[in-house]
């Protein structure tokens, strides 16, 4: 069997190692040349991936993995096709198609019968059915469910462990009809292992959902709830804040119950998925009011943290230079996508002062390419923010930010002693 894997990203191409090494042929294929050259040389285009560079040199010299910009070539030669194509969004989350539209009208080109395909970036629910399902047939002449099988599989996998992660959760699938689930759950069998899981209501493997759309839904659920879960917590950090206590123990206390599992709080939801995905839920649920209050509350706390510090009026930091500690939206990860950066230094610049921005992962010319001013350790400063737990700020020290007043910290990371005799205040901590 032959397996191609459409877009060879963070996700994509330990995907297509992961199929690879399970001794199948694999065709992975990327709209950049650069990243296919590096694939083919044994190279990671993307380093920090546990095992990455290890697992692709070994599929590789067993001759189980190729690399391509060509998608319909490499469809026309397969047996099952994975799309993994990112679906960028704007600033308030909405979807843009065009890069997976034009992903699918190329292997819809390229198909042939007795073909799997299974998409799994995330979508809104309905999307696989009702967007991709029309496209794949008019282009192909073909039909689904006797020509050819469709069906969707969320990936569900963290970025720096993704290995780990494709073993330690059940992989969800659906499809269009019966027959398209049936090979979903066959193929995905013969290419993941799972570790035994006692926590689970069944054993850990590849599931049945059903369809595409409960497929779909269970991807967002499980985003969206964490994000509802971030800003309960951030509200609970708040009014403990106001009431002059600690909130980190009382969600170790209330966690200490099985039926609790509040989030911790922060200064800001990042990444691609958190912020994202519960506005992909809405898109299709237009009546549901949790999801959209948690969104409000988590948008809102890096003006919150400004507010906190510096209070709302329009000069209230004017001739002030205050630092944004971290422009990754969480410690290691080298992304800024809805990274909390960028309010903070909005809302600081709004109220008058100068804004600048610390990160160890970004040089000077990096973050001027995405709009912020560098700054760098032992610099004169009259505040500082932190909005990324990088592991660096633990060892913060006053040597670090002189002339500092007084810190805010968002992720609760900094040792408060090694920082004296700048005041600090913690998100939570009244």
């Amino acid at each position: 069997m032959t397996t191609c894997v459409v877009a060879l990203g963070k996700i994509g191409l330990p995907l297509a190692v992961q199929i690879a090494s399970k001794g199948e042929a694999v065709i992975g294929v990327d709209i950049n040349q650069e990243v296919v050259d590096l694939v083919n040389a044994g190279i990671e285009p993307f380093p920090g991936e546990t095992g990455l560079a290890e697992r692709l040199k070994d599929v590789l010299k067993a001759g189980n993995l190729e690399a391509t910009t060509d998608t319909r070539a490499a469809v026309s030669r397969s047996d099952c096709v994975v799309i993994v194509v990112p679906v960028v969004v704007d600033s308030e989350a909405n979807p843009d198609f065009s890069a997976i539209d034009a992903a699918t009208t190329e292997i819809a080109h390229g198909l042939k019968k007795g073909c799997l395909i299974s998409y799994e970036t995330t979508l809104p629910i309905g999307t696989t059915r009702n967007r991709f399902l029309p496209m794949l047939e008019s282009v192909s002449n073909l039909s689904c469910g006797s020509d050819f099988f469709l069906a969707y599989s969320p990936e569900r996998v963290f970025s720096g462990r993704i290995f780990s992660d494709l073993r330690t959760y059940p992989k969800l699938v659906g499809g269009i009809d019966e027959k398209s689930t049936e090979r979903a759950l066959d193929f995905y069998n013969s290419v993941l292992d799972f570790d035994e899981r006692h926590d689970l209501e069944k054993p850990n493997g590849v599931w049945n959902l059903g369809n595409c759309e409960a497929s779909e839904m269970a991807k967002l659920v499980e985003t969206t709830y964490r994000n509802v879960n971030i800003a309960l917590a951030n509200e609970f950090a708040l009014h403990a804040e106001y009431l002059g206590i600690d909130i980190n123990p009382i969600i170790a206390a209330s966690n200490s119950q099985p039926f609790s599992h509040v989030h911790n709080p922060g200064i800001a939801v990042g990444g691609h998925c958190i912020p994202v995905y519960p506005k992909f839920y809405l898109s299709t649920d237009n009546e549901a009011t949790l999801p959209a209050s948690s969104i409000a509350v988590n948008e809102s706390m890096p003006k919150q943290a400004v507010h906190r510090l510096f209070g709302s009026a329009k000069d209230a930091l004017a001739g002030k230079r205050v630092v944004v500690l971290g422009a990754a939206y969480r410690n290691g990860v080298k992304e800024t996508a809805f990274s909390g950066v960028f309010p903070l230094v909005d809302e600081i610049e709004l109220l008058g002062g100068t804004a600048l921005v610390h990160d160890p992962l970004y040089s000077q010319e990096e973050l001027l390419s995405l709009g912020l001013v560098e700054f760098q350790l032992g610099s004169q400063c009259d505040a500082a923010i932190v909005q990324t737990d990088h592991e660096m700020y633990r060892d913060l020290t006053a040597s670090d930010l002189p002339g500092a007043e007084i810190i805010y910290d968002g992720r609760g990371i900094v040792d408060i002693a090694k920082l004296s005799p700048i005041e600090v205040v913690v998100l939570g901590v009244g």
